[in-house]
């Protein structure tokens, strides 16, 4: 009998013999080629690499952000800041030169005695107005900080004595309390305390030092009157002819330092 097809029984054009291999579409050999993905020890290595350089430059960008306080400053107020940085160190060379004059003097005096006695009471009474035993007087701001709303907390005032230090405060007096080098502030806005001793509202500085550095380092952006008067302060700053701070520390002798000078 004949081989013919049975009617209504489809034509199967595609069918392949057994252990025939079946021709793969581009598209087919495309995915086959992506999954199940081949990674070798060296792509790995590269993908880390990658990885790290871009979380590195991440942080860099945020860090450039966040430190990029001054963007906004107006130029007037960066030649200010700029201005202030050259009066620091210029105050800073002239205490060099000023040293090395003394040392000069020492070093020329006839009565080299008497120019070391000299030059020993001058710096006690230096030594004094930094440890407040002695009263001084000269030119220097009076910081006023009114705190309506109990706002202003210890550390704001710290940061108002550090930015006066660092612009050449010479002495200080805050609410009849004399700062010295281990003052500390404490407490929280309406409960402010200096070298545990509470003060109220208005926080008034008496500072002895060179007005025009003083004055601008209070005001540059950013810095301590912008951030009172952020908490609803009011800040007032006045340069002084000549202002005394005469509050005073009491002389401490050591219970265990002695000196090593002969």
């Amino acid at each position: 009998m004949s081989n013919q097809e049975l009617p209504g029984e489809p034509e199967r054009a595609d069918e392949q013999t057994p252990g025939s291999t079946k021709e793969l579409t581009g598209r087919q050999r495309l995915i086959a080629g992506l999954w199940p993905p081949r990674v070798t020890r060296a792509q790995l290595v590269v993908a880390l690499l990658l990885f790290v350089l871009g979380l590195g430059l991440a942080i860099q960008v945020r860090s450039n952000s966040d430190n990029s306080a001054l963007r906004g400053a107006r130029q007037e107020d960066l030649v200010r800041i700029l201005d202030e940085l050259d009066d620091r160190t210029q105050r800073l060379e002239d205490e060099k030169q000023r040293l090395a004059a003394q040392r000069t003097e020492l070093e020329n005096s006839s009565d080299q005695a008497e120019e070391a006695r000299k030059q020993t009471v001058e710096k006690e009474r230096q030594l004094g107005v930094l440890a407040g035993t002695v009263a001084a007087h000269g030119p220097g701001i009076t910081l006023t900080v009114n705190d309506p709303g109990d706002g202003v907390k210890a550390d704001m005032l710290l940061d108002a004595l550090q930015e006066l230090r660092a612009a050449g405060a010479e002495a200080i007096e805050v609410n009849g309390v004399r700062v010295v080098a281990n003052t500390y502030f404490s407490g929280d806005g309406g409960n402010v305390r200096v070298d545990d001793r509470k003060i109220t509202a208005p926080y008034v500085f008496k500072v002895i030092g060179k007005p025009q550095d003083l004055e601008p380092a209070l005001n540059i952006p950013g810095g301590v009157v912008q951030t009172l008067e952020k908490e609803q302060a009011t800040v007032q700053v006045e340069q002084v002819d000549d202002i005394v701070v005469d509050a005073l520390r009491p002389a401490k002798q050591p219970d265990y330092a002695r000196s090593s000078s002969p």
